[in-house]
């Protein structure tokens, strides 16, 4: 070796190879990859492992570089210009280009955007990204770990060997980046730190990952670039009027693992998912679909509703394209689609979120904070405002680059609340003492507002179970922004009254009516989720008290209830066929029951309901408007029937009648808006419904007396445990 050589390639300090020897160097840049010194040019190369290092450049013979100290680097003389690296391996070669020959790839705007909490294109600027870089293909890895020590890229490309690929520390705000040649799509990877204390910590999968591993497998997937070719314009041009509160909106909820399986039990995929929801869904005349959450989640029995990958839709139901090829079949047939997306906790898995740089990053380092006891689970910190964007970009993710029309927000009630499932003592109050998060709250209004700005039409939909104010005010006026609040106190109070024994039920009669008191105090869905059949709960059908026969009769006059009452609807999978025992979902529907007249009357009888709802503007037009609201009915408690009038300006008004007895109600009279003949539309105890065929023959007259404070009055018959539905004739 010459004396020139030596003084060309500076030794490594010994504490600099040590470290590096160990995977503990965070500053790879300052000593890997070319370098400019006093006598010229030279090259560090570290590749543990490795026999021999080559450097190959255009028009010139390989040079071979030195091995040095610690072992794995190779040092040497490097000409101007490009070169790549050829590297022995123990089982062949490898020839690939430099990691550290690279300069930045991301760009200042993207450093300060991520630094200020407010790069809105987030899975674009951090995760893995597949590139071209001065003329050479690879991915670009970026991380946000602010307080790490160094950060690795690690994958079956390096044999999960940290020391091969420690990334660069971008700016002042955290990020790390490198650039990764000759990398592809379907490549394994996480993140590999070391915490500022030294610790080495269990390898991390990728926050930004756009593709995951099928569970148990934990690592991220490099994507395939965006490649589906949108074909559903008609339906986004008109999807905000189709989403309008004066719309109607009947949702199909579904687990999509589980509504129907294949011949060997399996889970469908998108695509054949599509061929088998799409018609259906459209047959029953439901307008969206509502997934459980789609995006990563570890543990299959958490329905999704603890996800770890909040840009990447499961690997259990296929790749990202297929995910995109459902929406669109969707669109295809006027179905919107609405995805559950979960933005109140995450997992303490190890390879997740959990100290993600050995730090609480995206948690509260407080567990009074940031522990959810009922779950296990750890609690977004909103406040910071790395995570804050975090979250929203997903949001907007899911609606950007998977055209979903509508995000259903988990658990908006733990977010809000301080104290939620707290006792004293448990739990932090904010700075003014209160028991709000108004974190959480500034966070839900940002979110929002930007959804409502950047998707027009896509509507936010909130699982609020308080009595919160303003829901879906919006934020400009103080509320949170919401597009529709599930109104979950509507289902307690009508599903208590409806299990209990009709005997009994003129006792609790105004937990039918109560919900009219508020009914208008936000934009809401009625929803019969799969929260209501799970955890011994049992089935709808289930709920309902007395013989078979009653049990029927009292689910059916539930759902006419239901859809002809003030709000959007929203029904969980196998309601629809009666589905005897509760929902698992390991499963399938028990699609076997159509087989018994009862249920295929059940499964008309919902798809007579959407087709009425949707065909009678009275029945959704004035869905957020006491206008559009008048009880004919409402204290008849010795009698359990209630009776009210749906109108809409210039349309044709509607009267449901409903008796929650087994009793049938002969003579019945109900004071009605005018004089003359009236239609019954619908008989939930329609034989062709399974009923007995009790009503009024399809047609009453209504004479010019008046009743309750209306003009006229009609005298009917209403079947037992039956509701009947009935319009004026004429325009």
């Amino acid at each position: 070796m010459s004396e020139a050589f030596v003084e060309r390639v500076p030794p490594l300090p010994m504490d600099t190879a040590t470290a590096l020897a160990q995977g503990r160097w965070g500053t790879p840049a300052a000593v890997l990859g070319p370098h400019q010194g006093p006598a010229g040019r030279y090259l560090r190369v570290f590749v543990p492992g490795a026999e021999s290092v080559a450097v190959r450049q255009e028009d010139r013979d390989d040079v071979h570089l030195r091995p040095a100290e610690p072992e794995g680097l190779f040092v040497g003389d490097l000409a101007d210009g490009p070169y790549r690296l050829a590297i022995r391996w123990p089982g062949g070669e490898q020839v690939t280009e430099d990691p550290y020959a690279f300069g930045p790839l991301l760009g200042d705007l993207d450093l300060h955007l991520i630094g200020e909490g407010r790069h809105l294109e987030l899975a674009r600027a951090l995760g893995a990204e597949p590139c071209t870089v001065e003329s050479v293909r690879g991915v670009r890895f970026a991380v946000w770990a602010p307080n790490a020590r160094r950060v690795s890229v690690v994958g079956t490309f390096n044999s999960w060997d940290g020391r091969r690929h420690p990334m660069i520390r971008r700016g002042e705000g955290g990020v790390w980046e490198l650039f990764v040649p000759r990398l592809g799509s379907g490549e394994l990877y996480k993140y590999e730190i070391i915490d500022r204390d030294g610790h080495l910590l269990p390898q991390k999968a990728d926050p930004l990952a756009r593709a995951a591993e099928l569970p148990p497998g934990t690592a991220s997937i490099v994507p395939r670039p965006a490649s589906h070719k949108w074909g559903d314009e008609a339906w986004m041009a008109t999807r905000a009027r189709r989403q309008a509160p004066n719309a109607p909106i009947s949702i199909y909820e579904l687990h999509p693992g589980s509504w129907v399986r294949g011949p060997n039990g399996d889970m469908l995929d998108w695509r054949n998912l599509a061929d088998r929801l799409v018609p259906y869904v459209k047959a029953m005349g439901f307008t969206h679909v509502e997934l459980m959450p789609v995006a990563e989640h570890p543990f299959t029995g958490s329905w999704g509703y603890q996800p770890l990958g909040l840009f990447a839709p499961t690997r259990r139901f296929g790749e990202p394209e297929d995910f995109a090829l459902f929406v669109e079949a969707c669109h295809r047939e006027e179905i919107g689609v609405i995805v559950d997306w979960v933005p109140a906790h995450f997992p303490s898995d190890a390879h997740g979120l959990a100290r993600f740089d050995g730090t609480a990053l995206y948690e509260h380092e407080d567990p009074r904070e940031g522990f959810h006891k009922d779950w296990n689970t750890l609690i977004y910190n909103f406040g910071r405002r790395e995570v804050s964007n975090f979250l929203i970009a997903s949001a907007l993710h899911w609606l950007e680059h998977f055209h979903v029309d509508g995000l259903r927000v988990d658990a908006v009630a733990s977010m809000l609340y301080r104290d939620y499932s707290r006792q004293p003592g448990e739990w932090v109050p904010n700075h003014l003492g209160g028991r709000e998060n108004l974190e959480a709250v500034a966070f839900l209004r940002e979110l929002n507002a930007l959804v409502a700005q950047r998707h027009p039409g896509a509507i936010m939909i909130a699982e609020e179970s308080t009595a919160w104010p303003g829901v879906t005010r919006p934020a400009a006026e103080g509320g949170l922004g919401f597009s529709y609040k599930w109104n979950m106190g509507w289902m307690h109070d009508t599903l208590h009254y409806l299990q209990r024994d009709p005997l009994y039920r003129r006792h609790h009669h105004d937990e039918m009516t109560f919900g009219l008191v508020y009914a208008f105090s936000e934009r809401f869905v009625l929803p019969l989720s799969h929260d209501e059949v799970v955890h011994g709960k049992g089935s709808l059908l289930e709920k309902m008290p007395g013989d078979l026969w009653q049990k029927f009769a009292g689910l059916r006059a539930y759902f006419a209830f239901m859809w002809t009452h003030p709000g959007k609807k929203l029904l969980f999978m196998g309601g629809e066929i009666a589905q005897r025992r509760e929902w698992n979902h390991d499963g399938e529907i028990d699609w076997d029951l159509l087989k018994d007249p009862l249920h295929r009357g059940m499964q008309a009888l919902v798809g007579d309901l959407n087709r009425l709802y949707a065909a009678s503007p009275a029945l959704h037009e004035s869905d957020a408007e006491p206008s559009g609201f008048r009880w004919l009915v409402q204290d008849d408690r010795e009698n359990s029937v209630f009776a009210y009038l749906r109108q809409a300006p210039g349309e044709k008004p509607v009267i449901t009648v409903v008796n929650l007895t087994p009793v049938p109600r002969w003579n019945y009279r109900i004071g009605v808006p005018q004089a003359g003949g009236w239609h019954e539309i619908f008989n939930s105890d329609a034989e062709s419904y399974g009923g007995s065929g009790v009503g009024n023959g399809g047609w009453v007259e209504a004479r010019a007396e008046g009743l309750g404070g209306e003009p006229a009055s009609i005298e009917i018959v209403i079947p037992p445990l039956g509701a009947l539905v009935f319009v004026p004739d004429g325009a």
